[in-house]
């Protein structure tokens, strides 16, 4: 029997409603360049939407640093240096563009920090229940990798993503999970980016196991220094990017 999905925040801002879809079209332009910093937003009519439902989605775009609004001047887009850039939205309107190779650098020295800690805690503290999603999440990243001949990377990617958020929900830490939305934001771009490298999803497969067994036989230093291993694979992953030609568009 499958175990029940653990409960994690939810991570990206929903687009169902019309103000919603104002926030993403809006975090779109801004993140590709179509808005550039200290240009206006468009009108409401411009929009098609009502001065409130605009104001509402404003809101949420200065909360993630993207806006901001001052009296008489209007709302503008800010620097990219203000944007919030480990928020779940803006990474992945990034990826809707190039992920620089800055940035995945950047993002794999926070898993550094982070996850090894989190793999440790969680052999000292993990119960029957998360340990059963780590399972489940597993058996799904084999079974990606024979879909096809490559394998099906976005079925590997969620699965992957479902295997390290429990990992971090088994620490059993407040803290710790509220960071699961800047993880997920990290593993979702770095694993992405990577997952394009001939044979990285089978490879990635026994450093998991090797994660999986040293929590289920309570290891902490053993999982600490599987997921170190597994993170630092990723750093060379990135730097193989580097070298890569630049496909065409």
């Amino acid at each position: 029997m499958a175990a029940a999905p653990i409960p994690f925040a939810r991570i990206h801002y929903p687009e169902q409603s019309l103000h919603g879809r104002i926030v993403h079209a809006i975090g779109r332009r801004i993140v590709s360049g179509d808005l550039r910093p200290g240009d206006l937003l468009p009108a409401e009519p411009e929009l098609g939407a009502s001065r409130t439902v605009v104001r509402e989605a404003i809101k949420v775009l200065a909360a993630k640093g993207l806006v901001e609004s001052r009296p008489k001047t209007g709302t503008r887009v800010r620097r990219r240096d203000d944007w919030n850039l480990l928020d779940p939205d803006v990474l992945a309107w990034l990826q809707n563009g190039d992920v620089s190779e800055e940035l995945l650098r950047k993002l794999t020295e926070v898993r550094r920090i982070v996850e090894p800690a989190a793999a440790e805690l969680a052999a000292a503290r993990a119960g029957a229940r998360e340990i059963a999603a780590m399972e489940n999440a597993f058996t799904q990243m084999e079974a990606s990798t024979q879909a096809r001949d490559d394998g099906d990377v976005e079925a590997f990617v969620q699965a992957d993503m479902r295997f390290h958020l429990a990992i971090l929900h088994a620490c059993r830490n407040d803290l710790l999970e509220q960071m699961s939305r800047v993880v997920y934001s990290a593993l979702l771009v770095s694993f992405r980016a990577t997952s394009r490298l001939p044979g990285r999803l089978r490879a990635a497969l026994p450093q998991h196991r090797a994660i999986l067994d040293a929590i289920r036989d309570r290891d902490p230093r053993a999982a600490a220094a599987a997921m170190r291993h597994l993170v630092q694979t990723t750093a060379r992953d990135v730097d193989a990017l580097k070298k890569r030609p630049r496909a065409r568009r």
